[in-house]
């Protein structure tokens, strides 16, 4: 018998406080221990609070020209983490302002991998239990998220961290936006190429939810093969990618594909659909999930509601192992130092 969303779960998406901040702290609160990432809005580094020992996670803002002052999507992302408090949802413990040098710190606890360096950890190899409990935890968080009219904008392996616990926090709200009404037109210039869905590339713009719901089929992908499922070079390359795995739009499957603005610049071969086929081998109900979550028509995409209502969680019994620290940054310093 189909089993329904957990108590406790409709209750953390319902029901939650705004978490209080403590009295501002200063940058010489803390110990920079190691960086732990970089990109386009900014640097993380591992850090101690000396007070207290805990470790933590500070990420600096970078604030390109400071005569324009804080950017906007530094404001929209405190103000969301603000709004947030969810064992999923990665929270924000305090904001510094380095007044010398004019820099912004957002303060989060130290997490000891993020999944996509965990994935790339040639030690870490994960059973079926273990991703069955890390992607009803993407599920979890997503379904508050979007609950609380939330987008991420931005879903994928490097933006979910893992604790040596077994807690898997969404985290990097830097793209994230409160959802408005139906004809709100957004940019669609978001999400990372390999987990961006089919209707950004053809230039989607009053677009849903729907979107972080293909970034979770594309983690989800990630999981079970430990590595990233559409790795597009460019963006007609990922769309091809895209229509090779889900098969080709049309009317049935992706009803009025070809009015969308960008429609007309895309041209393709003809491909069947075979995204169930592909994942039989990790059992049925997997391949079932993974078949209702890489739909190219968004409004038939699986909510996260939807998801978690799904076959493919019953049951989760799991103990996680714990691995040493991985992050996808580490990745890419290792790489970078083989190839000198």
């Amino acid at each position: 018998m189909k089993r329904t969303i957990l108590q406790t779960s409709v209750q953390t998406i319902t029901n939650y406080e705004q978490p209080r901040f403590k009295d501002p702290s200063r940058i010489t609160d803390y110990e920079f221990l190691d960086k732990l990432g970089e990109g386009t809005f900014g640097q993380v580094y591992k850090a101690r609070e000396k007070q207290s020992h805990d470790l933590v996670a500070l990420k600096k803002v970078l604030i390109h020209d400071k005569t324009e002052g804080i950017p906007i999507t530094t404001i929209r992302e405190i103000k969301i983490l603000k709004q947030l408090n969810h064992e999923n949802i990665v929270p924000l413990r305090d904001v510094l302002v380095e007044r010398e040098k004019g820099n912004i710190y957002m303060v989060f606890p130290y997490m000891d991998h993020d999944l996509s360096g965990l994935l790339n950890n040639p030690n870490v190899r994960l059973t079926q239990s273990q991703i069955k409990t890390y992607m009803k935890q993407l599920l979890e968080g997503t379904a508050y998220l979007h609950h609380n009219n939330i987008l991420h904008r931005d879903m994928k392996a490097a933006n979910l961290l893992i604790s040596n616990d077994g807690y898997l926090q969404i985290a990097d709200f830097g793209l994230a936006r409160g959802m408005e009404d139906d004809n709100k037109e957004y940019t669609k210039t978001v999400v990372t190429r390999w987990y961006r869905p089919p209707e950004l590339f053809l230039g989607e713009r009053r677009y849903t939810s729907a979107i972080d719901m293909w970034g979770v089929g594309c983690v989800f992908g990630e999981l079970m093969t430990s590595m990233p499922i559409l790795r597009g070079q460019d963006d007609f390359d990922q769309l091809k990618r895209i229509f090779s795995l889900c098969g080709s739009p049309n009317q049935n499957n992706m009803p009025d594909w070809d009015e969308l603005p960008d429609a007309k610049k895309v041209k393709f071969q003809t491909n069947a659909r075979h995204v169930r086929a592909d994942y039989t081998r990790f059992g049925y109900f997997a391949a079932d999930l993974m078949d209702k979550l890489l739909v190219l028509d968004p409004k038939k995409r699986l909510t996260a509601l939807e998801a978690l209502n799904h076959d493919y969680f019953i049951p989760i019994l799991c103990q996680l192992p714990k691995y040493e620290s991985s992050h996808d940054y580490d990745r890419h310093k290792e790489k970078k130092r083989r190839h000198n």
